[in-house]
C-alpha cells in the first residue's frame, strides 16, 4: 500500500516548459485526496522549487539541494547539511584548475563569480530541454530569468570560504563537454571520501556533503511520518535520484531517464513531457503496477 509519493522535478515532474502539467497536478491532488502524502525531492533550491508547485495549487514538503535541506509544508527549514569550508576550498580549486565554471547554493542564497557564465549555463539548460528554442533565444530567456532571480555575485569564492555566517550547501560545476571532462573531475573529488557527487543533466555535476542525499533525507522523513520504506513510491530520471529509487518499495524511472538510472528502478512510466508522474500515479491508484514492471525485473522473475 502506497502511503507516500516522492517526485523529482527537472526531467520528471516538470515538462519541457519547466512547468507542472495540469495532468500531473490533477493526479497528485487525487492521490492526496486519498490520504497519500506527497513530497518533492529536487536538486533545486527551495525558492526555485516551491513557486512551481504553488502555481498549480499544491502545498507539500520539500527535500531540496539533493538532500542538503528539508522543508516542511509550512516552508520552514527542518534540516541543513553543508560542506565543510576546507573541502569547499579544495573543490573550487579542482574546478578552477580545469577552467570550469561553478556556482554555489548557500544558506544565504545562490552565488556566482561570473554573470556571463551564469547566463550561459542557464541558456544551455533551456536549449537542451526545449528543442524548439534556438540557442540565441535561450540566451535571451536566460538573461531575463536571471534578472528576476536573487543571485549574489562575488569576485572570488574564497569570500564565502572565510565567511562563517554562510554555510555552503551545494556546489555545481558545468562543462559543455559533459562526461568527458566532468567524469575525471568526479573521480578526483571522490577521493576526499566525504562528498556525494551526482548529476541532474549531462553538462553538470552536483557536489554535496556525503550525508546530503535524497535517499538519506527520504528515510529520515519516512521515519518521522511513521511510513515504512516499502510503502513509498519514488519517481526520477537522473543520477541524483538513484539514492531514493534504491530505498523505496515502488520506484519509477521516467521514459526519458538516463539508461543506467533505469536499472535502479522497479517500474517504468512515460516521459516527463507526457505527464509520466500522472501515469505512474494512475497505475498505482488502480492497482495496475505489474504492467509497468521494469523489463529486467520481469526477466529475473521468469528465470
Amino acid at each position: 500500500m502506497i502511503e507516500l509519493i516522492v517526485s523529482d522535478m527537472d526531467g520528471t515532474l516538470l515538462n519541457e516548459k519547466m512547468k507542472v502539467s495540469e495532468t500531473n497536478a490533477k493526479a497528485i491532488k487525487a492521490a492526496i485526496d486519498k490520504g497519500i502524502h506527497f513530497m518533492v525531492a529536487t536538486g533545486r533550491g527551495f525558492t526555485e522549487a516551491q513557486p512551481l508547485l504553488q502555481e498549480v495549487g499544491i502545498n507539500c514538503s520539500f527535500i531540496t539541494l539533493n538532500g542538503a535541506q528539508v522543508y516542511n509544508e509550512e516552508g520552514k527549514v527542518i534540516q541543513n547539511i553543508g560542506i565543510d569550508k576546507k573541502t569547499v576550498h579544495e573543490v573550487v580549486a579542482e574546478i578552477k584548475k580545469r577552467n570550469l565554471y561553478c556556482e554555489m547554493t548557500t544558506s544565504n542564497g545562490i552565488y556566482s563569480d561570473n554573470k556571463a557564465k551564469r547566463i550561459e549555463s542557464v541558456a544551455s539548460l533551456l536549449y537542451e530541454t526545449n528543442p524548439d528554442t534556438t540557442y540565441k533565444m535561450a540566451v535571451v530567456l536566460a538573461a531575463a530569468r536571471l534578472e528576476i532571480m536573487n543571485i549574489n555575485y562575488v569576485e572570488d569564492y574564497e569570500q564565502l570560504v572565510h565567511d562563517d555566517s554562510i554555510e555552503v550547501l551545494k556546489i555545481i560545476a558545468f562543462s559543455d563537454d559533459g562526461r568527458k571532462v566532468l567524469g575525471p573531475l568526479t573521480k578526483e573529488l571522490e577521493k576526499t571520501g566525504n562528498l556525494a557527487i551526482t548529476a541532474s543533466f549531462v553538462n553538470n555535476i552536483e557536489i554535496n556533503n556525503i550525508n546530503a542525499q535524497k535517499g538519506i533525507a527520504l528515510e529520515a522523513a519516512a521515519k518521522k511520518l511513521n511510513i515504512p520504506l516499502e510503502n513509498i513510491m519514488t519517481l526520477g530520471d537522473n543520477f541524483n535520484d538513484v539514492s531514493m529509487l534504491e530505498v523505496a518499495g515502488y520506484s519509477f524511472a521516467m521514459e526519458n531517464a538516463e539508461e543506467e538510472v533505469k536499472t535502479y528502478a522497479k517500474y517504468r512510466t512515460t516521459s516527463n513531457n507526457a505527464s509520466g508522474v500522472a501515469h505512474a500515479i494512475s497505475l498505482a491508484l488502480n492497482d495496475n503496477l505489474e504492467s509497468a514492471r521494469a523489463p529486467e525485473i520481469l526477466k529475473s522473475a521468469e528465470e
